[in-house]
């Protein structure tokens, strides 16, 4: 892949303002096939619930007469009519309730998620948006409209900072979007979708450093106390009047 990768970046009204580079550690690898499939493989076997289950032939309510003596009348030999045979009977080797979750060292959902980043990057399918910082309020219309201005279609990903919770909300009421912060970036969603749009300080804050080292979470941690902190002071300030 190229060196230098690009997306376009507009303002949160959805009008062009021209392009900003993405990191090629994260957005211009080589994508890993096999990788991606066996974290996919394992997030939707953790979705699943394992609550079926069947009554084996001991569990099935009656059954405990033999339904006809042993010998001669030319039947078949049957010692209980909750047998697998019999209609009503017990499930032979039927599901129970399960576990289906598996082990996935965090190495590979790191690369598993760079790989589907990187390859949704070659397609010029990621766009970044300059702020949500201006959403004063959820409000669906306002995404339709975002979305309508950016000539976005199809399934859609937004990942958004916590503070921009607004647009966040916003997104979530379409059924075609999945909206969510940074660190709930999953493998599953960023191949499902079709168009991943990211806000610029999201973009920043996921590019300061590899996702999964100690400098991404001291670079998340320090970003958002900033932001409590900031919120504290406007709320003494409005106190203060």
């Amino acid at each position: 892949m190229a060196d230098k990768l690009t997306a376009e970046l507009y303002t949160a009204d959805g009008k062009p303002k021209g392009e900003v580079d993405l990191e090629p550690a994260i957005f211009g690898i080589e994508p890993n096939v096999p990788v991606m499939h066996q974290v996919v493989t394992a997030q939707l076997a953790a979705a699943r619930a394992g609550t079926h289950s069947t009554k084996t032939r001991a569990e099935v309510r009656g059954g405990g007469r033999k339904p006809w003596r042993q010998k001669g009348l030319g039947r078949a030999r049957h010692g209980s009519t909750r047998s697998p045979q019999w209609i009503g009977g017990g499930v032979a080797h039927g599901p129970k309730p399960r576990d289906y979750s598996q082990r996935t060292p965090k190495k590979m959902k790191r690369l598993a998620l760079r790989s589907a980043l990187s390859a949704r990057a070659a397609e010029g399918m990621i766009k970044v948006v300059e702020t949500f910082d201006t959403w004063e309020a959820p409000k669906t219309k306002q995404a339709v409209a975002l979305l309508e201005a950016m000539s976005v279609t199809g399934k859609v990903l937004l990942l958004a900072e916590d503070h921009e919770r607004n647009a966040i909300k916003s997104f979530r009421n379409l059924d075609h979007v999945i909206a969510s912060n940074l660190g709930q970036a999953n493998t599953y969603d960023v191949l499902w979708a079709e168009t991943i749009i990211m806000s610029k300080g999201t973009l920043d804050l996921g590019q300061g450093a590899p996702r999964g080292t100690e400098e991404h979470a001291e670079a998340v941690v320090s970003r958002q106390s900033s932001v409590v902190s900031d919120a504290g002071d406007a709320s003494d300030e409005e106190a203060a009047e």
